[in-house]
């Protein structure tokens, strides 16, 4: 994962050249061994043959820390973002980048970033297929816009996703690593980015992201967790 700061604070005034662009807090460590695991869990479960009787634990205990988890966290459904966030919101983590790694929701994924350049590595579990074999297209839309919001971030200058356009070209295989590429242009109100997912040097899927361009004064302050404990 990219490193970034667990307390977002106030925004920055300005965008400064290179500067990486953070909103929201780091994700917990512990969630960080939660989401592959979760999706890993999810793979063999959708594999079996028929009922196994470790589900039916696995089923148990998972509904047994469901309980105990929701006596920890705040009841609220809203973030804690803002001047003065409700009493019981919960804390914001930042979406981004490096999304799945947290949640096992999203797929997970390398990338390095250079300039307007990135590339990067991933391989899509059995949790993400659509039909036999083959990535669902909407897990590679969610993929795509992922990692070209990761890129921005990364390269300094971010904002709201307005358009995502994707071209299936060949399927996507579930359980083999794949590349990708992501480039992006920019001028002061759009950002265009165009990113292909590879199998070797064949392009399975291509995308185009438009997203208007933000300046991170105008976002709003984040706020930093508070002392764990039942909540209220």
């Amino acid at each position: 994962m990219t490193d970034a700061a667990d307390a977002a604070g106030a925004p920055a005034a300005a965008d400064a050249a290179g500067a990486v662009w953070t909103f929201g807090l780091e994700p917990p460590a512990q969630a960080l061994e939660v989401a592959p695991l979760l999706r890993r869990i999810a793979g063999l479960v959708l594999a079996l043959e028929g009922p196994d009787p470790a589900v039916d634990r696995l089923v148990e205990q998972l509904r047994a820390a469901e309980a105990e988890l929701a006596a920890f966290v705040p009841t609220g459904r809203a973030p804690r973002v803002g001047e003065d966030p409700p009493a019981d919101a919960r804390p914001y983590v930042d979406h981004g980048r490096d999304i799945g790694a947290y949640n096992p929701c999203f797929p997970e994924y390398g990338i390095e970033v250079r300039g307007v350049h990135a590339a990067g590595t991933v391989t899509f579990p059995v949790a993400f297929e659509g039909p036999p074999g083959v990535v669902h297209g909407g897990v590679q839309a969610n993929f795509f816009d992922c990692v070209i919001q990761h890129h921005n971030c990364e390269y300094g200058q971010a904002g709201r996703t307005v358009s995502l356009e994707l071209r299936y070209r060949r399927p996507v295989p579930v359980g083999v690593p794949l590349s990708f590429t992501v480039e992006r242009e920019a001028d002061e109100r759009r950002i265009t980015s165009t990113a292909t997912l590879l199998q070797g040097e064949e392009p399975l899927t291509t995308a185009v992201m438009s997203a208007v361009a933000g300046n991170r004064a105008d976002l709003p302050v984040v706020g930093p967790r508070r002392p764990s404990g039942p909540s209220s």
